[in-house]
């Protein structure tokens, strides 16, 4: 089968290749891959600023159908869709973080996509324990981000402590912060936006998601705006989502003193922090990983209630032959969401309501 994989440690190192199918334990199932999405996780791999154990199939956004299961195998049925939970591919199942559910500590852990062989192929072999029905009238599509929808619940709904008449900014209009817009906007949360010139039309659909107020920190001037909104007292949460040097001093510098900063975006590097400022404002630094169990039965909840809309993120859609077109969409910020099909797409489409 065609699968995209890091073949070998370092910059790039990836390719469309030829694998063998996936081998069904008794306790397991094999999915057929529906769509899986592009993340900043699968750039950070390509570019081997991410840990990665290869030869691996990249991929961890996805859903799939069930085309064949183990023979202990009974709590899922052939033909069934399912999101999965993909970050628990490998965990010891023992150690204190696992027993407590905050499976992304465990020592052992190997997530799909970098650690063990991921969803960018046709077949997957997971555990019943991994796959979570997707609810009426959410669509495969949709469901396959459940993964980033989960990481932004996981920040905003359990790393912020948020309070009614809260003034937050994100920094940082990629996927991941447009969709903890989507959750603050929900809650009734005012919310500045923090990009670049580059991020024009990403921080236009930042209005269109609940933002009050965008801002170009290379063209205007963040303080002032910062200062004008909250009448000159700071933010209360800044919730970096950018991984940039630059916005992690705009966050921690918008900050009322006593204010939360919350670390979402990956470096992939060590950076320079103001630390007087942080202990001058006394600042609360908060760092948000992934998401736990708890946290994916949340985000079907929501994504089954209807509360956030995630359709709107998915702007392109390519077969896995393009992956390269993909990445390039993603890395230049052309796209918010691609998904990649294992069979050819015979035209990728933006979706009336996004313009990138």
């Amino acid at each position: 089968m065609n699968a995209l994989v890091k073949y070998e440690k370092g910059p790039g190192h990836v390719a469309l290749m030829d694998m063998p199918e996936p081998v069904c334990r008794d306790d397991q199932v094999i999915l057929e891959v529906n769509c899986c999405g592009i993340c900043g996780t699968d750039i950070h791999v390509y570019h081997d600023s991410f840990k990665n154990y290869p030869p691996v199939i990249l991929g961890h956004e996805f859903t799939g159908r069930v085309v064949g299961m183990g023979s202990r195998v009974t709590s899922v049925k052939k033909d069934e869709n399912f999101s999965v939970l993909g970050a628990i591919a490998v965990t010891c199942g023992k150690c204190s973080y696992c027993y407590r559910g905050e499976f992304m500590f465990c020592r052992n852990r190997r997530g799909m996509g970098h650690g063990v062989n991921g969803a960018f192929t046709k077949y997957v072999a997971v555990r019943p324990d991994q796959c979570y029905r997707i609810p009426e009238g959410v669509s495969l599509e949709e469901a396959a981000l459940v993964e980033p929808l989960a990481a932004a619940v996981h920040a905003v709904a359990e790393i912020a402590k948020l309070k009614l008449g809260d003034t937050v900014l994100v920094s940082g209009p990629g996927p991941i912060g447009m969709l903890c817009v989507k959750l603050l906007h929900a809650q009734g949360i005012k919310i500045i936006v923090a990009g670049t010139s580059a991020d024009r039309e990403r921080l236009e659909m930042m209005t269109r998601f609940g933002a009050v107020r965008t801002v170009m920190v290379d063209r205007e001037d963040l303080a002032a705006i910062i200062a004008d909104e909250t009448q000159g007292e700071g933010v209360d949460i800044a919730i970096e989502c950018a991984g940039a040097e630059g916005s992690v001093r705009n966050c921690m510098h918008s900050l009322r003193p006593l204010g939360q900063y919350v670390q979402v975006g990956h470096f992939g590097k060590d950076l320079q922090v103001p630390w007087d400022l942080v202990a001058f404002r006394q600042l609360h630094i908060k760092g948000s990983v992934g998401y736990t169990r708890e946290t994916w039965n949340q985000t079907m909840k929501i994504l089954e209630q209807g509360s956030v809309r995630v359709k709107d993120l998915i702007t392109h859609h390519l077969g896995l032959a393009e992956w390269q077109k993909g990445f390039d969409l993603f890395e230049k910020k052309k796209a918010i969401k691609v998904l990649l099909y294992p069979d050819q797409v015979t035209n990728d489409f933006l979706f009336e309501a996004t313009r990138i």
